[in-house]
């Protein structure tokens, strides 16, 4: 009775579930491979790094251009007033490229164009183009007959003097040769052009070439004055 008892309960140990022991895992159904979402994913990725590269290669797309560095009056030339600078390049702006700068140089402004402006064909051409109702004229000067350092763009009047020497200056204050009280020939007029500091612009061993923008109704009186060398400038506020 005692091996019955004995038996019988080894068979009941043996029939009872195994339990699985601490820190093992249950085994995993396999996965179900996908490859042609693999395929999708990598292709995003070199899409996302090329579109990335061209972003980088168009904003180092730049392209060397003039830039004046003064004001050019309508009629001037750049002459060196100009430097190069790179910026982006833009098919629809006509940018003048630093390469054609001796070109630019031949053509006159076709209106004022103030330091710091990038260069475009449209502003130049081979004649200037004058505002309505404005002259260009040219003056033969000697020392005593103009302002030490007048430059391009500076306002003066033009006044009529004596040749004799006889008329009262004011040359201490470096104004010019003009009678005192006078009346000028032309109150308002604007400097155009200045001789050239690097080149022998003199038209003689004292006279200097220096040309105005005036009204067209001054032109004339002021054409005669010059003509007979009876002109002297004076620099007026207004600059």
């Amino acid at each position: 009775m005692k091996i019955q008892e004995r038996t019988g309960a080894g068979n009941n140990r043996s029939a009872a579930p195994v339990q699985p022991t601490m820190g093992e895992r249950l085994p995993s159904p396999p996965r179900e491979r996908k490859p042609a979402l693999a395929a999708l994913a990598v292709l995003l990725i070199l899409v996302g790094a090329l579109g990335a590269t061209m972003l980088v290669l168009r904003a180092g797309d730049r392209v060397e251009v003039v830039k004046v560095t003064a004001d050019i009056q309508a009629g001037q030339s750049v002459g060196d007033n100009v430097e190069s600078v790179l910026v982006a390049g833009d098919s629809g702006v006509n940018y003048i490229k630093w390469n054609q700068v001796e070109t630019l140089k031949k053509l006159k402004a076709k209106s004022t164009i103030y330091g710091g402006t990038l260069v475009i064909g449209e502003m130049f051409g081979t004649e200037s183009a004058l505002p309505a109702g404005k002259a260009i004229v040219g003056l033969s000067l000697k020392e005593g007959q103009y302002p030490e350092g007048i430059e391009v763009g500076d306002l003066v009047a033009a006044y009529q003097v004596s040749t004799t020497g006889s008329s009262n200056t004011d040359d201490d204050t470096g104004t010019g040769a003009a009678g005192s009280g006078s009346t000028p020939i032309v109150p308002d007029a604007r400097v155009n052009t200045v001789p050239s500091t690097k080149s022998d612009t003199t038209i003689s061993s004292t006279n200097k070439r220096y040309t105005v923008t005036v009204d067209e109704s001054d032109a004339a009186a002021l054409a005669r004055a010059a003509a007979a060398n009876q002109v002297a400038l004076v620099k007026v506020p207004g600059n």
